[in-house]
C-alpha cells in the first residue's frame, strides 16, 4: 500500500480555521487547537444569540406599540386585550411598523378598539355578589 501524503489536507484545514478566527485575540488566531474551540464557542453564541434576538425584537415591539398607545390615554396591556376581545387579529410586528411608519391606519386601529371598549363598559355591570355566612365549628369531642 503507497504512503498518504496529507500536507494539502493540513495545510487546507489550518487556512480555514485561520480564516475563521481573523480578528480573534491572542493565540485563539494562530494556534489550531484554541482556534478550533474558539469557534466552536463562536457557534454556540452566535445560535443562543440568534434566538434571543427574537425575543429582542418582541420586547422592542411592545415598547413602541406601548408608546403609540400612550399618546391616546390607553396603555399597552389593555389594548392588546380589546384587540383580542375584538378579534383584531393583527401581530406586534405589524403594529409596531404601523405605530411608526404609518399613523393614521394605526388611529383607525385604536379608534376602533375604542370604540367597542366605551360600549362594552355600559352593558356589563356586575352583579353583586352574595357572601354566604359560614356555620360555626362545633368543638371536638
Amino acid at each position: 500500500m503507497p504512503r498518504v501524503k496529507r500536507g494539502t489536507t493540513h495545510l487546507k484545514k489550518r487556512r480555514t480555521i485561520r480564516k475563521a478566527t481573523k480578528g480573534y485575540k491572542w493565540a485563539r488566531k494562530t494556534s489550531m487547537r484554541l482556534g478550533q474551540t474558539a469557534i466552536l464557542k463562536a457557534g454556540q453564541h452566535a445560535l443562543q444569540d440568534r434566538h434571543k434576538k427574537k425575543g429582542n425584537m418582541r420586547a422592542l415591539w411592545n415598547i413602541r406599540i406601548n408608546a403609540a398607545v400612550r399618546e391616546y390615554g390607553l396603555s399597552y396591556s389593555k389594548f392588546i386585550n380589546a384587540l383580542k376581545v375584538n378579534k383584531i387579529e393583527v401581530d406586534r410586528k405589524i403594529l409596531a411598523d404601523l405605530a411608526v411608519n404609518n399613523k393614521k391606519i394605526f388611529k383607525a386601529i385604536v379608534d376602533q378598539v375604542n370604540k367597542t371598549k366605551t360600549t362594552e363598559k355600559k352593558k356589563e355591570t356586575p352583579a353583586p355578589k352574595k357572601t354566604v355566612d359560614k356555620k360555626p365549628k362545633t368543638a371536638k369531642k
